[in-house]
């Protein structure tokens, strides 16, 4: 089969709604580019879009060096948030729209007002910022077993699931943010730790490189938008009955109970 823009995002939207993994879109179309990529990602968004949907943020994905490195390169993307992916705080990991749910800790930032490239700084994105809080991202791959090149994973919206923020929310200026640690509980055992130098040394540089590359594409970050700045650690599977909390210093704890097979 030739992939086309149109039969990527279809096969992408059905893998999602059908909780059916696929093999990576590489499989069959190896020199798929990274704007042909980022082009199938916004016909998925028009067609959410379509359906009813609202374009509440953006995320970022691989802003660790780490997850860089393994993925082979230097730069993080930019996916897109609906009010769909909103979860209320107490809610359960939503299993039922679900493929194979892993769970990662965020700094999250919400804008006061536009941010718009190019040229944009960590000292202008964090002017942008009017609040910021501790998060927790439900990631969930299309691709079997999480296996995807940087193209498979742009088309794919940054394997975008679902995410919940926490209760306590600060101004930016009213904490260090690449300082600000986080301790992520899975069980009731601690099982990773990293503060906000873990996203690209500042979380700001994140949402600065966010402005960037939307601004390659002719967009804005828009005022009230959420954003995702990315994991501070690496993500762990979301099971069934369990419990993950990220502790974070200054911004509270935020928790996500793992649900069942039976909740929505």
């Amino acid at each position: 089969m030739s992939w086309t823009i149109d039969t990527a995002a279809s096969a992408l939207l059905r893998a999602e709604e059908t909780r059916t993994d696929m093999a990576p879109l590489t499989d069959k179309r190896a020199d798929l580019d990274l704007a042909t990529a980022y082009r199938i990602q916004d016909e998925t968004l028009r067609r959410r879009l379509e359906r009813g949907e609202r374009v509440v943020g953006v995320k970022l994905g691989l802003t660790s060096r780490a997850k860089q490195q393994r993925m082979g390169v230097s730069s993080p993307l930019v996916a897109w948030l609906t009010d769909a992916m909103v979860l209320p705080a107490g809610a359960s990991v939503p299993r039922r729209q679900l493929i194979h749910p892993r769970v990662e800790p965020e700094l999250v930032f919400v804008l006061g007002e536009r941010l718009a490239g190019p040229g944009v700084t960590a000292a202008s994105a964090l002017n942008a910022v009017r609040t910021v809080c501790g998060g927790l991202e439900v990631i969930d791959s299309r691709y079997t077993d999480f296996r995807f090149t940087l193209t498979d994973v742009v088309a794919d919206n940054a394997s975008s699931g679902a995410y919940v923020t926490g209760s306590v929310t600060m101004a930016p200026d009213q904490l260090d943010l690449a300082l600000e640690a986080c301790q992520l509980e899975v069980d009731g055992q601690i099982v990773d730790s990293a503060t906000g130098a873990a996203v690209q040394g500042h979380p700001a540089e994140a949402l600065a490189l966010a402005a960037n590359v939307l601004a390659e594409r002719g967009l804005a970050l828009e005022a009230g938008w959420t954003v995702l700045t990315g994991g501070m650690t690496d993500a762990v599977p979301a099971h069934p009955g369990g419990k993950i909390a990220a502790h974070f210093t200054h911004l509270g704890s935020v928790v996500l109970d793992g649900g069942s097979d039976a909740t929505d």
